[in-house]
């Protein structure tokens, strides 16, 4: 029996998410091609902050887009029934003087002022290595993006709108200007949130999308006692009960989400230069981030096809970056908007 819908969305990870959401809200019928062979947005350490600690600079949009993402994330709580978002403030550990006077500088711009707190923080804290002082940061968190993508793919199939299994580029019968048929389903338009999985897409692999493997660990550490995310040359993230996400690595050549010893000890060699007390792994994590060589998103129509598009290359700010571009390329398909110029796919064309 033919089944006709609106959309066929592919992939389930933060961008299609947010998508299918947009799509729910507006009564657009879909179905979602899922088969958890993409992982990052489960191995990601899902943290929201709008500055970037290297440089004391603002991500691109970053203010705007948690105006839009913390009320995403608390509607699909409430729907749901789960909790996804935990605040906390966020110490950046000073490595010099220099590191000091630039916050000063960073501080007083118009958007950072809204979450860099002026005072450098002398006090020494339990456990952690900080001889210069640390910055502190407010309105940081992390959504729990583990559970997350597990509840709302229950939700989904609950609906009656989910098929656990690969998308198969080969069975697309693409009609100009017409509709999508992809076995029994016929569908108005396909948007590909695939992930690094976007490589194999025959429609979008001209894309210039850069794999970049990240590897987190997590520790227990009883005397650590933090309750903030701690911010060096890796980050220390509280989970509870004296567990810490402790990420990421940044490796560009390999494309395995298998967790190597190399990225294990490379955690440790850097997580023992910020903290000063006992510890034990507990878990290792590895997945591939979508990263775009312009710190962009990837978003827009297909060159040929007008019924094909594309939601990805989120890279490593997704959670905050998925709900702004979802609901840009949704009204750019539906309503005719143009799309953002800094992530439409035609500055690649």
């Amino acid at each position: 029996m033919i089944r006709k819908v609106d959309y066929i969305v592919v992939g389930l990870g933060l961008s299609g998410i947010a998508l299918v959401e947009k799509l729910i809200e507006n009564n657009k019928s879909f179905v979602v091609f899922e088969n958890s062979s993409q992982v990052s947005s489960v191995v990601a350490g899902g943290v929201y902050n709008p500055v970037i600690l290297k440089r004391f600079t603002p991500v691109w949009n970053g203010h705007e887009q948690l105006q839009k993402a913390l009320p995403f994330y608390k509607k699909l709580e409430e729907k749901l029934n789960i909790t996804l978002d935990y605040s906390f403030t966020t110490k950046k550990v000073f490595t010099s003087v220099g590191d000091e006077n630039n916050w000063f500088t960073a501080s007083d711009k118009p958007m950072l002022a809204h979450y860099m707190n002026p005072t450098i923080q002398k006090g020494k804290i339990k456990g952690v290595i900080g001889d210069y002082g640390f910055g502190e940061l407010t309105g940081t968190g992390r959504i729990d993006t583990p559970l997350l993508v597990t509840a709302y793919k229950e939700y989904i199939n609950s609906l009656g709108n989910l098929v656990e299994e690969a998308f198969d580029y080969s069975k697309s019968m693409i009609e100009d200007n017409a509709e999508v048929q992809y076995q029994d389903t016929i569908a108005k338009r396909v948007v590909f949130s695939e992930g690094f999985g976007l490589k194999k897409n025959p429609f979008f692999n001209y894309l210039p999308l850069n794999g970049t493997k990240g590897e987190t660990i997590t520790i227990h550490a009883p005397d650590l006692q933090i309750d903030f995310l701690l911010k060096g040359s890796v980050f220390v993230m509280p989970l509870g009960n004296d567990n810490y996400k402790v990420g990421a690595t940044f490796n560009w050549s390999d494309k395995t989400s298998i967790p190597t010893e190399e990225g294990r000890k490379e955690l440790e060699d850097k997580l023992q230069k910020i903290i000063s007390v006992p510890y034990t792994v507990i878990e290792q994590s590895a997945g591939i981030r979508p990263t775009v060589k312009d710190r962009r998103p990837l978003v827009g129509v297909h060159p040929k096809y007008a019924q094909l598009a594309v939601l990805n290359g989120l890279g490593t700010r997704g959670v905050m970056v998925a709900p702004t571009v979802a609901e840009n390329l949704f009204n750019h398909l539906e309503n005719g908007k143009k799309l953002d110029s800094e992530i439409d796919i035609k500055r690649f064309e």
